[in-house]
């Protein structure tokens, strides 16, 4: 189970991951791992908030610690 909502934040805004991945400025396969809940970089997560137009004040909504 992921530990993040970046699927459904991503499926809430039509976004394929191909977008999300182009986006973000990571690979696709990145994005798919992420959504599985393998762990990524802080940096990686910032790009990922970001590209699904999250503020990183509201990071807590993409990624809950």
């Amino acid at each position: 189970m992921a530990n993040n909502r970046v699927k459904e934040i991503r499926e809430s805004l039509l976004m394929s991951k191909a977008e999300l991945a182009r986006k973000a400025g990571v690979s696709p396969l990145t994005v798919d791992r992420i959504e599985k809940g393998a762990p990524c970089r802080v940096a990686t997560r910032r790009k990922i908030i970001l590209a699904l137009g999250v503020d990183l004040a509201n990071r807590e909504d993409v990624f809950p610690e």
